[in-house]
């Protein structure tokens, strides 16, 4: 599905459309610049969990996208130690502002789902104590 921004229906030159691709990696951007993110995970089908990285910025999210309107679900993985309602409360505020300040499109509803908690490893130093004390 394609869709043209409101404002950008018609110019003098012609048409300009927005793929729904370009809205999820602006909506997996937005997502994972909000601290308490540990990464995206692929939710909806595989369930396949990938940490912060730059590889596949759409990883985890889904948009409905109208001529007007656009609906986001993003999936993720929250860091051990944080408030989830907090985390979820500053993605729906920064996906929202994101791609309606990049795209022109009102976004109607963002979706988080938290499908797991990523706990800090413990660096080697520490790994070696825990094994030390344990003996």
């Amino acid at each position: 599905m394609s869709t043209i921004a409101a404002d950008y229906e018609r110019t003098e030159m012609g048409s300009i459309q927005i793929a729904p691709e370009v809205i999820e990696v602006i909506a997996g951007l937005a997502t994972v610049e909000v601290q308490g993110v540990a990464g995206m995970s692929g939710g909806f089908a595989g369930g396949i969990a990938e940490l912060l990285g730059r590889k596949n910025l759409s990883k985890g999210v889904k948009v409905e996208v109208g001529q007007r309107e656009a609906a986001v679900d993003v999936s993720i993985i929250v860091e051990f130690g944080n408030r989830i309602p907090d985390i979820a409360s500053d993605i729906q505020r920064n996906v929202k502002r994101s791609i309606e300040t990049m795209t022109g499109l009102h976004v109607v509803e963002v979706n988080v789902h938290i499908h797991d908690v990523h706990f800090k490893a413990l660096d080697k130093a520490d790994e070696e104590d825990a094994y030390q004390r344990v003996k």
